[in-house]
């Protein structure tokens, strides 16, 4: 009687090899995920360090940028406005 049913095993391997297959599918997406966050963290964290990195060089270029300026005020008198200085050419 063995003979008259002849596909219930096999169908019994089919629900356990796609049982199988998802878990393994699953798994995979899983570590997949896993992978690609650790990946983002470190990207990301990479990213902020660069932008404070930047933010340090702006800063100490405008500290620069007013040492020069004053540095300019201190070796040169301020220069009257070059416009007194011209006659004026009005004829009417």
């Amino acid at each position: 009687m063995a003979s008259t049913n002849p596909l219930a095993p096999k169908a019994d391997q089919e629900s356990e090899g796609s049982f199988q297959n998802t878990a393994d599918m699953t798994a995979f997406v899983q570590n997949l995920l896993v992978q690609m966050q650790t990946r983002f963290q470190a990207m990301s964290e990479g990213i902020v360090a660069k932008i404070d990195e930047m933010g340090s060089r702006i800063d100490e270029l405008e500290k620069s940028i007013n040492d020069l300026k004053a540095e300019m005020e201190v070796d040169s008198p301020i220069k009257p406005n070059p416009e007194e200085d011209k006659p004026s050419n009005e004829s009417s």
